[in-house]
């Protein structure tokens, strides 16, 4: 966000109370007739053993029956048009975890002890000694290593987090590189401008490959989180700070982004590394529109998009001129009041993955001055449904979907 510059619910029913059939017919003792008040008593007495009898029974039965409920392993229901049920915790997998928004994200929902954090990461060993240092309890995360520069590491992530058994409730694309000073262009194992490949396309391929995970999870609530940027939206002041976002006709982007058969850039221009962070965002904007308009209704996924507020002091702006990275911090805290520290802003990011009143799909979320959380508006070009269209189908061919 770079800114430039789940009792078991069977209650056991009540038995059924038995009647005593018939009464008690005329009988003689010596001879003499068993009187009508002597009949009645013997009645009464008769159905008073017999109610005892049957609420004994119940009772017997009412106890196997909790026995036997305890010693049941408890079963997970599938979905249901009611709603989801879970006796389990959640699992969630963040991308870009080891820094920034992705660790204080992955330390604010460890802590609540309710979800397991799969850390998806390039380097395994910053990851760990990130964690540790965060104070993140051993049982609360595992690593696994996924490098969005390479399609194919993105591959062999899914196949390994599926052989790891573990099912998948939450994907949060968090991870970016921003390379604002950057004169030439760098470039992914594939071949494209490092930036939109990893931000985008490699992020779209994750999402395209997970989505049958996040459909059979029986979680009461599964979602699909795009971390998006004020940046990318040009009706805000700083997304009017040049150099603005803009896709333009997207030549650069059907020609690969190589700067082979074109430009390195989506709109097709000169390369410039602000930009292409910010082209970058307003494609994951847009895909997270288009994954709900896809599958939403079908599926009942929550696809959501947000910016947490202007995280200055984040590793995102390493990349960026030692006066920018002085002064910028400042300037946020106390000039433009958007301001957000690192925590802050992870638990900004957990309430869009865990809470109960945030599952609305299609939404750009967003913080107010009291941390009160809203639906934002995006720009016209960030909510252009065309434009998200073509960004799918072009970047289903670059990742090789299709």
């Amino acid at each position: 966000m770079a800114l430039q510059a789940s009792f078991l619910p069977s209650a056991l029913s009540p038995h059924k109370e038995g009647k005593v059939g018939g009464g008690i017919k005329d009988s003689a003792f010596l001879g003499t007739s068993l009187s009508d008040h002597v009949k009645s008593d013997l009645n009464c007495s008769l159905l008073r053993c017999g109610k005892r009898l049957n609420a004994s029974v119940g009772v017997r039965a009412q106890t196997a029956a909790a026995a036997a409920a305890a010693t049941a392993s408890p079963a997970i229901e599938r979905a249901t048009p009611e709603g989801k049920k879970t006796l389990r915790k959640g699992n969630v997998v963040i991308t870009g975890a080891s820094s920034g928004l992705g660790l204080a994200t992955a330390k604010a929902l460890g802590e609540t002890g309710k979800w397991n954090v799969v850390m998806a990461c390039r380097d395994f060993l910053k990851a760990e000694r990130a964690a540790k240092a965060a104070g993140m309890s051993e049982g609360s995360y595992k690593i696994m290593h996924l490098d969005l520069a390479s399609l194919e590491s993105v591959r062999q992530f899914v196949g390994n987090f599926r052989l790891s058994g573990m099912p998948l409730d939450v994907l949060v694309c968090n991870a970016a590189v921003y390379l604002p000073t950057a004169r030439e262009p760098t470039y992914t194992a594939d071949g494209f401008e490092m930036s939109v490949g990893i931000n985008h396309l490699g992020h779209f391929l994750l999402a395209r490959e997970l989505l049958e995970d996040l459909k059979a999870s029986d979680y009461p609530s599964t979602r699909l989180i795009i971390v998006g940027s004020i940046t990318g939206n040009t009706n805000t002041l700083a997304g009017n700070v040049p150099p603005k976002a803009n896709l333009g006709d997207m030549r650069g982007l059907a020609a690969g982004l190589n700067g082979v058969k074109g430009s390195t850039m989506i709109d097709g221009g000169e390369f410039d590394g602000a930009k292409a962070y910010k082209d970058s965002k307003v494609c994951n904007m847009l895909m997270m529109q288009e994954f709900h308009r896809r599958y939403h209704e079908e599926t009942g996924i929550t696809f959501a998009s947000l910016y947490p507020g202007c995280i200055a002091t984040t590793g995102l702006f390493r990349e960026h001129i030692p006066l920018f990275r002085l002064l910028f911090p400042p300037f946020q805290k106390y000039i433009t009041k958007g301001f957000v520290s690192e925590d802050e802003a992870g638990k900004r990011l957990a309430q869009v993955v865990s809470d109960p009143s945030l599952t609305k799909s299609g939404v750009y979320w967003s913080w107010n001055k009291n941390s009160a959380s809203f639906e934002n508006q995006l720009s016209e070009e960030a909510s252009d449904p065309e434009k998200a269209r073509r960004v799918w189908e072009i970047s289903e061919k670059l990742v090789g979907l299709v």
